[in-house]
């Protein structure tokens, strides 16, 4: 629904669809990374469970147990061995959420910090450690339940665009800050 809205003239976005495979998270995330360089990545996954689009503000390490698509699971049950035990996005997650909600949109935005250690939350993790925190994840929930694709699309377009809004003003300050 997002490619078909898109973003601002701007931006370019490139969509693509992850496998719930931990292996080939770990072969694509980085891949994706260094081909696009991207400003942002924005990983988005449904969960059975969410009743609004929630935020999530970082991504975990350790506590995989769960067998992905393939029936596998990392004998580590970790994403990177040896990394930090949780990574942050640099994105205010706060701050976005309450921008989109002042939007008034027909759809709930929440935070969370606990993306729940299966696929989304492994995928999360290893995007913020490639791209040192230039990452955020959505979780949304499933179509219909409560919103359409449409609805859903909306939300994420206003919700990346705050993301991207925020990203570049924060680098408008940085940048200032060196030159003096």
């Amino acid at each position: 629904e997002l490619e078909k809205l898109g973003l601002r003239d701007d931006v370019d976005l490139h969509v693509y669809e992850v496998p719930v495979e931990y292996q080939t998270v770990q072969r694509l995330i980085p891949a994706l990374w260094k081909k696009h360089s991207p400003q942002l990545v924005v990983h988005v996954g449904v969960s059975g469970m969410a009743t609004t689009v929630t935020l999530e503000k970082c991504g975990h390490n350790v506590g995989y147990k769960g067998l992905d698509n393939c029936r596998f699971c990392p004998g580590s049950q970790c994403c990177v061995e040896g990394g930090p035990e949780c990574i942050d996005s640099i994105i205010d997650m706060d701050t976005v959420c309450k921008r989109v909600s002042a939007l008034g949109l027909d759809v709930a935005v929440t935070i969370s910090k606990d993306a729940g250690r299966y696929l989304c939350d492994f995928t999360y993790y290893t995007s913020l450690y490639q791209s040192r925190g230039r990452s955020a994840f959505v979780h949304v929930p499933p179509l219909g339940k409560p919103y359409s694709a449409e609805q859903l699309g909306r939300a994420l377009q206003a919700i990346i665009e705050e993301m991207l809004d925020l990203l570049e003003h924060s680098e408008d300050k940085i940048s200032c800050q060196h030159e003096h």
